[in-house]
């Protein structure tokens, strides 16, 4: 009798040693799928990060553009150059070099980038102050991003 008590225990860890090849094939299904999810949020990461550089670098061009309106303030109006601007329609020659090279770099660092630059006359309660928008497309996006940034001079 011990003899199959001892047959019969072989038998029994036999079976039990190891993965069988649906365990290992469940595992590696596991995962495969938490792979995924980790490339899935790699990708949104990037998107993420490129709209941000997207947006601090329209933030940079109008208050670059600010900057250049209070070191270059006659005539008042000087860099109003309308919606979509137009360089040309400047004040003076300053600020129409000024709006040049600003257009030029927005149309080369932001996808789709155009600004316009309004300007409103100040009144006895409220001082002049200009509007400047810089506008770009976002991948994978129909609606247009902007930034808007009020100047009072």
């Amino acid at each position: 009798m011990t003899s199959l008590q001892q047959t019969g225990t072989t038998r029994t860890r036999r079976g039990q040693r190891g993965f069988t090849l649906v365990e290992a094939l469940v595992a590696l299904l596991v995962l495969s799928i938490g792979l995924l999810g980790i490339a899935a949020l790699y990708v949104e990461t990037l998107r993420a990060s490129r709209t941000s550089l997207y947006r601090t670098q329209a933030v940079n061009f109008a208050t670059d553009l600010a900057d250049r309106m209070r070191a270059n303030r006659l005539p008042a109006n000087a860099y109003e150059c309308g919606s979509p601007c137009v360089p040309a329609n400047g004040g003076n020659p300053i600020a129409d070099a000024d709006l040049l090279d600003w257009m030029t770099r927005i149309g080369t660092a932001l996808p789709g980038g155009t600004a316009n630059v309004t300007f409103t006359a100040g009144t006895a309660t409220t001082p002049a102050a200009y509007l400047i928008q810089v506008t770009w497309t976002e991948v994978e996006q129909a609606n247009p991003v902007d930034v808007q940034l009020r100047v009072e001079i």
